[in-house]
């Protein structure tokens, strides 16, 4: 097979360059037909998936479409939410409509944020109630390591995932919905008798590849989920972070030039996923909305409720369980916490609000949340905590201080008036 040629000189001095020179960077190439890893490097770390999320959102939306819920004539409302989301968008007004088909391609060809929204708002009637449902999918698809908060990829610092778990989806839109992946091929389309041209470059120069999205966001770099097809060969693959959408699609050639050869030509139309031998242990984060969201299985959920020593919350008809998690490896000693202000002190209420990557993302969105909540956060005071180890340490932000019950959740509805999410709970002690 007749492979891309790299001819920039600038390519070939970071293919030559380790892999991991960039902040966040990972990438993870997989024989489909087997579930053989055939090149790896970070690839179960947690970092923002930027566009590669409208892949989830295009998964439930294909689902309901099997399902009978839409069709794709059916048009979806735009609400103001919706149409005020930033570039990339198909420049959706609000009040309008688009149909099933017009938000579909302007999600994969335009990477379209507004379409992305208001589908998610067409599928889970708000954007943390899609969200919910798109980390309940994730877990039943053996994604172990994603949490969504969006429909879109826009900034979300508790939005994460990992190269291993991008590459789980792949397999599943292209097993459960042969048909409608084919859509991921599209370079173009009409948009209401406007030309919209896509910009995942690399697809439309490497001979084999079909699929499948692109992302970036500041803080995610520039990302990339890829499929090829060599004969009986299916190759996935999948970076993250890298510096430029140029080097990202170098890096990302280069490491199909080399391992799709390697791939096994099995005759077989069911394709594999990767989960690889991953030690998880559960910790929460804020719940997307009203403290319910998704959890792996009940057993899981048992005891992180014991370890929080929250009361049960009774789930919505479409959640699983009542917390959403992100998968760590332990938990850290105390020790090793950090805080931004006093420790937690014994007795008392909490009012988680995120957990984050970085423990100065922690602090900054608690100091934002104090400044714009104003009285209600008065006497609270802002709390981080560092949960996991080394690259996959999260950071707890949190208030506390908060004598009763009824006052921290007082202090959680004035956050939520401002946007923010968060969650109650007991101090221990």
């Amino acid at each position: 097979m007749k492979r891309l040629l790299m001819a920039l000189s600038a390519a070939v001095l970071l293919l030559s360059a380790p892999a991991a020179s960039f902040a966040g960077s990972a990438y993870f190439i997989m024989d489909a037909k087997t579930g053989k890893v055939l090149a790896s490097s970070n690839a179960d770390d947690l970092n923002h998936p930027a566009s590669l999320t409208k892949m989830m959102t295009l998964y439930l939306t294909f689902e309901a479409i099997h399902r009978g819920k839409l069709s794709w004539n059916t048009r979806i409302p735009v609400s103001s939410a919706a149409a005020s989301k930033p570039p990339t968008k198909l420049g959706l007004k609000p009040g309008g409509t688009v149909t099933v088909r017009e938000a579909v391609d302007g999600m994969i060809i335009k990477s379209a944020n507004d379409a992305a929204a208001a589908m998610g708002e067409a599928l889970g009637g708000s954007e943390s109630g899609v969200a919910r449902l798109m980390t309940q999918k994730a877990r039943e698809l053996g994604m172990r390591r994603t949490v969504f908060m969006n429909a879109s990829g826009l900034p979300n610092m508790q939005q994460v995932t990992t190269a291993r778990d991008m590459s789980t989806l792949a397999v599943a839109l292209i097993n459960n919905y042969p048909q409608e992946y084919r859509l991921f091929s599209q370079a173009s389309f009409n948009y209401r008798g406007r030309y919209v041209r896509g910009h995942n470059n690399l697809m439309y120069r490497y001979e084999g590849m079909d699929g499948i999205k692109t992302g970036y966001t500041n803080a995610s770099g520039f990302n990339i989920v890829s499929a090829v097809r060599d004969g009986n060969r299916r190759v996935i693959g999948v970076v993250m972070g890298g510096a430029t959408a140029r080097s990202r699609d170098a890096l990302m050639a280069s490491l199909l030039d080399r391992n799709v050869p390697k791939a096994s030509p099995v005759s077989t139309s069911r394709l594999v996923a990767s989960i690889g031998n991953i030690r998880t242990k559960q910790v929460e984060v804020a719940s997307a909305s009203d403290n319910v969201a998704v959890d792996i299985d009940a057993q899981t959920t048992a005891t992180t409720r014991k370890r929080l020593e929250v009361a049960p919350v009774a789930p919505l008809a479409y959640a699983a369980t009542s917390n959403v998690t992100v998968p760590m490896d332990r938990p850290v000693a105390m020790d090793e916490i950090m805080s931004a202000g006093k420790p937690a002190a014994t007795g008392g209420w909490q009012v988680q609000i995120a957990a984050t990557p970085s423990a100065q993302a922690a602090k900054d969105i608690l100091s934002e949340a104090k400044s714009r909540t104003g009285n209600a956060l008065a006497n609270a005071s802002p709390y981080t905590e560092a949960f996991g180890k080394g690259g996959n340490t999260v950071y707890r932000a949190r208030f506390v201080g908060f004598s009763t019950r009824d006052d921290a959740s007082s202090a959680c509805a004035a956050l939520k008036r401002k946007d923010f999410d968060c969650m109650l709970l007991p101090n221990k002690g």
